[in-house]
């Protein structure tokens, strides 16, 4: 497997745990510590035990705004290298009915850290 499909794969496990809401595989998406920009702030989650704590006290607020799924709708390499791959992506936000309510771009790092492909920066225009 490429590095591209690394990341790719990478980008896809992210997207189906958090599908799933399954707190403690979705933590696993990432390589820590992770950083993630959004709303002109940085967060920087040290551990898997932290990310699953934020996604714990997010899911309600997500499903109180009628989230039932992401769908990555593009996805372009930018750069990659031997440990590192830049990636644009524009995710979906989606009702029950498929119904897209939220759509923005985003922009993910992801790194392959001690032979593990995670996501480790997101820079999000999510509103």
């Amino acid at each position: 497997m490429s590095n591209a499909d690394h990341a790719q794969a990478a980008v896809q496990f992210f997207i189906d745990t958090f599908n799933a809401q399954d707190h403690a595989e979705h933590a696993k998406a990432l390589n820590y510590p992770h950083i993630r920009l959004a709303n002109g702030s940085f967060a920087h989650i040290d551990s898997p035990a932290q990310f699953e704590r934020q996604c714990r006290l997010n899911e309600p607020r997500l499903r109180a705004e009628g989230w039932d799924h992401t769908v990555v709708r593009s996805f372009e390499i930018i750069h990659d290298s031997d440990d590192k791959v830049h990636i644009a992506i524009t995710n979906d936000r989606c009702q029950a009915d498929g119904k897209v309510y939220n759509s923005f771009d985003t922009f993910w790092i992801a790194t392959c850290v001690d032979g593990h492909w995670g996501i480790q920066f997101r820079s999000s225009y999510l509103r």
